[in-house]
């Protein structure tokens, strides 16, 4: 079962191209060298995630997924990381639209690799990806440079990266590729001890086969090309010793999907190493122009394309939405190496939340949650 999600919602980003640039700002008032110097320590973090899916009484999609990761130093000036995640995937996905749940299982195994070297204004990163699942492979490598004023205080941030992608649906009968290159480029500013500002500028050329085999009618374009616009700021309150991170994404593609992102999260420590962080996301998007809507001449049966049409899809992840997410994280610094940590988040999606006022009615409200827990050493 085909299971790369983030080439059909801009509401993920691809592994490549602007989640170069969107690694975790330094917190005002921290040491802002540090992020140009190699780590004194190494890390090595497991944790493990637990998701579903639902609409309307009935499960969806699970997920099980426990991840690896492992850093550590070289040198003085190199560091080194690696990431393992099995995704363990099972449930029921719509043929169309939120109709017809068919079952699904499979099992994906991926590996990120990273090598970074330091300099005294800037760093240089090179990294590489492969995940495999019983129908898709992607392997892709990417390439991220900083650079640094003399005061450290302004830093911009360079990304390119590459992906290639074969695509082998179980019925078999089709055996297709897909290739995506990213660029990126990123400014973050020291405005002053309190506030850091960052914005990210990325662009994703993509060609190949984009559509979902395992849907009833879905045919989309063989290109596919997006713009994404990300500003962040961090705040650090002095009084409560708290950090507030917002963000704002805007994100635009050549199938005439607009989507708006503003995530908000607070960072509060408490006594005896705990930290309480809630978070609140709305998203909103408009629709693909060859997104079919329900038809209630045909419903609860498909909707059928216009004669002679070449794009179409039924895919209820390209339709005009709207969602919210509401997620808190509590950890817990047991010594001053190890830390736990869980996080849950609600997610809802409705169709009448779009901003766009085009929200396909005739689908079924969707839900997700998930909780993901996480235990780290330092070493």
């Amino acid at each position: 079962m085909q299971l790369k999600t983030d080439a059909t919602t801009p509401a993920s980003q691809s592994a490549l191209g602007l989640a170069l640039l969107t690694a975790a700002m330094a917190l005002p008032g921290a040491d802002t060298a540090q992020a140009e110097s190699a780590p004194e320590r190494g890390l090595i973090s497991l944790k493990y995630l637990d998701y579903q899916d639902s609409q309307r009484g009935r499960d969806r999609i699970s997920v099980r997924a426990p991840s690896l990761m492992i850093m550590t130093p070289l040198a003085e000036v190199w560091s080194v990381s690696g990431t393992y995640t099995v995704d363990s995937v099972s449930g029921a996905s719509p043929a169309y639209h939120s109709q017809q749940l068919t079952k699904m299982e499979d099992l994906r195994r991926a590996v990120d690799l990273g090598m970074t070297r330091y300099f005294s204004q800037g760093s240089l990163t090179v990294g590489a990806n492969y995940s495999h699942e019983s129908d898709y492979l992607s392997r892709g490598a990417s390439l991220q440079g900083s650079i640094s004023s003399e005061s450290k205080n302004t830093t911009l941030n360079l990304g390119i990266g590459v992906s290639d992608d074969q695509i082998t649906p179980s019925y078999g009968g089709i055996h297709e590729t897909k290739k995506g290159t990213d660029f990126a480029i990123g400014l973050t500013q020291v405005i002053t001890q309190q506030d850091i500002a960052q914005v990210n500028l990325g662009y994703s050329h993509g060609l190949g086969y984009f559509s979902d085999p395992y849907k009833l009618a879905d045919e989309r374009p063989r290109v596919r090309n997006h713009t994404t616009v990300l500003a962040r700021w961090n705040h650090h309150f002095l009084r409560t010793e708290g950090t507030s991170h917002v963000s704002y994404r805007y994100y635009r593609d050549s199938w005439d999907i607009k989507a708006h992102t503003l995530t908000s999260d607070y960072a509060q420590p408490l006594p005896q190493g705990w930290t309480l962080t809630p978070l609140v996301r709305l998203h909103t998007q408009s629709a693909a122009s060859f997104y079919l809507p329900t038809d209630p001449a045909t419903a609860p049966g498909p909707t059928f394309p216009a004669f002679g049409a070449t794009t179409y899809s039924e895919d209820q992840r390209l339709s005009a939405f709207g969602a919210v997410t509401l997620g808190i994280k509590v950890a817990k610094q047991l010594t001053p190496d190890w830390q736990v940590d869980l996080k849950l988040e609600r997610y809802e999606q409705r169709a009448g939340w779009s901003l766009s006022g085009e929200g396909d009615r005739g689908l079924e409200p969707f839900s997700a949650r998930s909780i993901q827990f996480g235990i780290s050493r330092l070493f």
